[in-house]
């Protein structure tokens, strides 16, 4: 018998001060059998980084062909891919063709090793963007999943401050050049 997905429920007052843009999000996440719960909270904190209407949670590690994370217009067309890891320059290719924005996330420990061995791939990619979670920061946020959550969220400069009414962390967001 397959491993059904495990779900989480969160409330988030979103403020970012980078885009003055101010929302109250609630999201419903589930947490794939075979992920961690350090990738679901990353998946978190980059959606509370590209909210914006339309902004969906994809199948994810359920469907290959699709990101973490994307927007569509109202006719189907893809506006924004996100791509949460490692993923292959293949990937990132194939992404970079189907939609005008790709942004991807890295959030582990061996994020280093893996842009140093992929930017030379993928430099010619205008369309794409990259950034990195400091690893430690989202092992600490980590500590924060709950089956039901509660957050404030506020961004400011490179800096995502997030609290829940016992804890609060910070992750750091770095671009990748």
């Amino acid at each position: 018998m397959a491993l059904k997905p495990t779900i989480y429920k969160l409330n988030i007052a979103l403020s970012d001060l980078n885009r003055n843009h101010y929302d109250s999000i609630g999201l419903t996440i589930a947490l794939h059998p075979s992920e961690k719960p350090e990738r679901m909270m990353a998946r978190i904190v980059a959606f509370c980084l590209n909210d914006q209407e339309g902004l969906m949670f994809t199948k994810g590690l359920s469907v290959v062909e699709e990101p973490d994370i994307w927007v569509k217009t109202l006719d189907d067309q893809l506006k924004l891919w996100i791509d949460m890891g490692e993923p292959a320059p293949e990937r990132i290719k194939k992404s970079s063709r189907l939609a005008p924005e790709v942004l991807v996330y890295s959030f582990n420990s061996k994020s280093d090793t893996w842009w140093e061995q992929t930017k030379g791939k993928v430099s010619a990619f205008e369309n794409v963007k990259y950034h990195q979670f400091d690893w430690e920061q989202i092992q600490q946020l980590a500590t924060l999943a709950k089956r039901n959550m509660d957050w404030s969220v506020s961004i400011s400069g490179d800096t995502v401050y997030i609290a829940d009414d016992t804890q609060e962390c910070e992750v750091t967001v770095r671009p990748l050049e």
